[in-house]
């Protein structure tokens, strides 16, 4: 058992040297995972493991190959889980940086596009960064479930065309803006929390945090918080509100006269 426990023998050594980051010749490691407390507490976890049967053995417990194999799977798919989460996070900033980097190309043509040119623009890209059938249903909470198919698809369909207005009018122009990824985080159920910021010319900074579910396998936006703002629970607050009052045809109406406002 010292074999297992020998931090130059294998398949320890492999875990060892992926938690410091240096190769067996003491050279960094190239293509290693990144560190971060998933992979320390996998490293911890593998090496407590030989140490306890390690302790085991010589207090006299016996535990045959069978059992060791067993551990040493287990502790090997935790740790070989990890490129994958790492793969993760990088998709889900690679889909925000992608928002932003089509948001800078239509600032900076904003007046030869015009609003209907930046719609058109910005259409795919915000299709393909937000899940907006799932906005969809979460910004009209319970009513959601009375609406009927035929309204479902309605809704979908008009704030799509609402998110997408949204962009075109707000990104109209461009006078040094420029935006920078901060961090990429773990939320709560499985989510991804990319930290933003858009820097003004004078250095004022505005925080941009999205949230991100995968959806199939792709990383899609479902909210957007900007100083410390939720749009997601903005929305839902004034939508629940005026569909208590005014019911579907009314929020559909008021939708549509804001998209409408945009095109001027």
């Amino acid at each position: 058992m010292k074999y297992w426990r020998n931090r130059n023998s294998k398949p320890v050594s492999v875990i060892w040297y992926l938690a410091c980051g240096i190769s067996p010749k003491g050279e960094p490691a190239e293509g290693r995972i990144p560190q971060g407390k998933h992979l320390r507490f996998v490293c911890d976890l593998v090496l407590g493991v030989w140490d306890f049967i390690y302790l085991r053995q010589t207090l006299g417990s016996r535990y045959g190959p069978q059992c060791v194999q067993i551990l040493v799977t287990t502790c090997l798919a935790l740790t070989l889980s990890l490129p994958a989460a790492a793969s993760g996070t990088d998709s889900a900033v690679k889909v925000v940086e992608t928002l932003h980097a089509e948001l800078m190309g239509v600032m900076k043509q904003a007046d030869a596009l015009g609003y209907r040119g930046r719609y058109q623009q910005l259409a795919p890209v915000v299709n393909y960064s937000y899940d907006l059938p799932f906005i969809s249903k979460v910004v009209v909470g319970r009513y959601w479930s009375k609406f009927s198919p035929e309204q479902k698809e309605q809704f979908v369909k008009t704030f799509t065309k609402l998110s997408i207005a949204t962009y075109a009018n707000q990104f109209s122009g461009y006078s040094g803006e420029r935006f920078k990824t901060i961090a990429a985080e773990e939320s709560t159920r499985d989510r991804l929390l990319i930290k933003t910021v858009l820097i003004k010319p004078n250095g004022e900074e505005i925080e941009l945090d999205y949230i991100l579910h995968e959806k199939g396998r792709q990383w899609q936006i479902i909210n957007v918080i900007a100083q410390g703002v939720s749009d997601l629970s903005l929305k839902r607050a004034q939508y629940t509100s005026y569909l208590k009052k005014n019911g579907f045809d009314g929020l559909l109406q008021k939708i549509n006269d804001k998209i409408k406002s945009y095109e001027g």
